[in-house]
């Protein structure tokens, strides 16, 4: 059997699963014992039933706007089957109506009997909101316990017990620190909301573990530290910030401090103020889901945190990000029009996301235009507005543009700063990408002088040897060295192969791009080397499969379409 058979069976079986995936979840979702109501269809109209199916089928594929659109049209099974309510809030969450959702609990909660943990949650925030704090309590205390057993629902229910025990006792509770960090966190926050003594020595601690990335909490350690008149110390903290290496909200921290407009800190969020602190919560639980992949649960608490704390626009970019990548470019532009020029790196975000957008759906030329335009009527642009316009030259393949705002970085950074290595990285792949091999190679050794460790300019200066037959053995050296610093990147494991290759040693190097193309099946350049190896172990019919399949691949250039073309017909010569 040819590998194509192959593929046809593959796709056959992947459209099979899609299908019984569907099946099963219509399954699970109309035989769950934990029903108070019929699960049965006999009685729906057949009308209301085929929207609602639509409506979950929707919702399963993330397009909750369609799915919330379906839930709406069949409202009459709100009262005839309990899983409808639960889809129906989440969508509703999902599309920030928030406070439709908690009244659509409210209306219903005199007929279910079996309340989903998420209905318990939006009671007890709305709670909250209100400063009803004993009866927050009321609604976390009668989550059953059935739905305890989840640990994320167990971190969530435990937290916002432990934050309304702090607004109401006003003290911290005794036995709080259930979930190592994040209960540091939350202590930190606490503390701060109580006006604590030690707040400042907590925040201390968070922004220097050493156990995570915990940069986010300096922005709210400099908002602590300017709601307590201490701006020579938040003034310093920035000081020692570069824009270019620096997060996008401690960035607009920063830039809010160097042109004095400190209030602004304030108005979006305080410590003392009990929803505020909860978003913060919420946005920590988003980003937990977030990070296990359970998107859906992630945009759910993000959705919640917006609800809780309006006012902190910035966590929006989540939201829209999510709805780029998911290719929902329309209302992803829709939520970046959050960020105006008050807020102006965040507004810079915005453009640039505009940009990326223009160019996935018109070309990259009008993209490059739109943002250049915009740099252009930005007064005193930071260094980071100035590395970001050079790397939309550089992807732009305007090449000299790009080494031009490059040099302008380079020439003020200090000598051995790690961002200088970087900058010169990009910029000697300027060069080499024009064939001015001699000034590529001077920065990409320069930036290797800084930063004798960083796999991908070893990766990137070996590579431009091998192309150019230049000094083999050292560039299979810095490959080698490469490949122990970062082992499962593909691009060197890419670049290994072909260096054992044109050394022939084609067994090693076989091991190395077969690997490759499994982690990078889609790369056209991966592929033709992979072709080019099986060619010279004498498995030529599989290296024809391989090469012909660079030729459906998007991102092939031309260049490389044609060497295809040729190898097809005649193989490699002088093999």
């Amino acid at each position: 059997m040819c590998f194509k058979d192959y593929s046809v069976i593959l796709s056959i079986l992947i459209m099979l699963y899609k299908k019984i995936k569907i099946i099963l979840i219509f399954l699970i979702f109309y035989q769950s014992p934990l029903q108070s109501k019929s699960a049965s269809f006999d009685n729906f109209d057949s009308k209301n039933l085929s929207k609602y199916f639509s409506g979950i089928v929707a919702f399963e594929n993330n397009n909750n706007s369609k799915a919330l659109s379906y839930f709406n049209s069949s409202k009459i099974l709100l009262n005839k089957h309990d899983p409808y309510l639960k889809k129906l809030v989440l969508s509703l969450v999902l599309e920030g109506k928030v406070v439709q959702a908690i009244n659509v609990i409210k209306n219903n909660s005199k007929k279910n009997s079996t309340f989903f943990f998420e209905a318990y949650i939006l009671l007890a925030l709305d709670s909250i909101k209100k400063n009803n704090i004993d009866k927050a309590l009321d609604f976390l205390n009668e989550i059953p316990e059935f739905l305890h057993k989840d640990n994320f629902n167990q971190i969530i229910l435990t937290s916002l017990e432990q934050y309304s025990y702090v607004f109401k006792e006003k003290k911290i509770l005794k036995e709080n620190q259930k979930f190592g960090n994040l209960s540091f966190i939350a202590e930190t926050f606490q503390r701060c909301y109580l006006g604590d003594k030690n707040t400042d020595s907590y925040f201390l601690k968070l922004i220097n573990n050493n156990q995570g990335d915990y940069s986010r909490y300096i922005y709210f350690y400099l908002t602590y530290l300017i709601e307590n008149q201490e701006l020579k110390k938040a003034k310093a903290i920035t000081d020692d910030l570069e824009y270019i290496n620096t997060t996008l909200l401690l960035s607009q921290g920063k830039s809010w401090i160097e042109s004095n407009e400190l209030k602004r800190f304030n108005k979006i969020f305080s410590c003392k103020n009990q929803n505020d602190i909860i978003g913060e919560f919420l946005f920590l639980v988003s980003n937990l889901y977030s990070s296990q992949s359970k998107f859906e649960e992630s945009n759910f608490y993000l959705s919640l945190s917006n609800y809780l704390n309006p006012k902190f626009i910035f966590n929006l970019s989540l939201v829209g990000e999510n709805l780029y990548l998911n290719g929902n470019y329309e209302k992803a532009k829709k939520v970046f029009k959050n960020f105006n020029k008050k807020q102006d790196l965040f507004y810079w975000y915005r453009l640039k996301k505009e940009a990326q957008i223009i160019s996935k759906t018109r070309n990259q030329k009008e993209a490059l235009n739109f943002i250049t335009s915009n740099f252009k009527l930005i007064n005193n642009p930071n260094k980071k507005f100035i590395f970001d316009i050079a790397n939309f030259y550089k992807n732009s393949k305007e090449y000299n543009e790009a080494i031009k705002y490059y040099s302008l970085i380079i020439n003020s950074l200090d000598e051995n700063s790690l961002i200088k290595s970087d900058v010169l990285y990009r910029r000697g792949g300027s060069y080499e990408r024009l064939k001015d091999f001699e000034n590529s190679d001077n920065d990409l050794l320069l930036s290797l002088e800084i930063d004798p460790d960083d796999a991908y300019v070893l990766n990137y200066l070996a590579y431009s040897w091998l192309e150019r037959d230049y000094k083999i053995d050292e560039a299979i050296q810095m490959l080698e060295k490469a490949y122990a610093i970062k082992s499962n990147d593909p691009y060197i494991i890419d670049s290994i192969g072909w260096a054992y290759y044109l050394i022939n040693d084609y067994d090693k190097a076989e091991k190395f791009l077969k690997r490759a193309v499994e982690l990078m099946p889609e790369d056209p350049t991966v592929n033709d080397h992979y072709g080019d190896i099986l060619w010279k172990l004498d498995r030529k019919i599989q290296a024809r499969y391989f090469w012909s399949m660079v030729l459906e691949m998007e991102d092939a250039d031309s260049e490389l379409i044609d060497q295809i073309h040729s190898k097809l017909i005649e193989g490699i010569k002088n093999s």
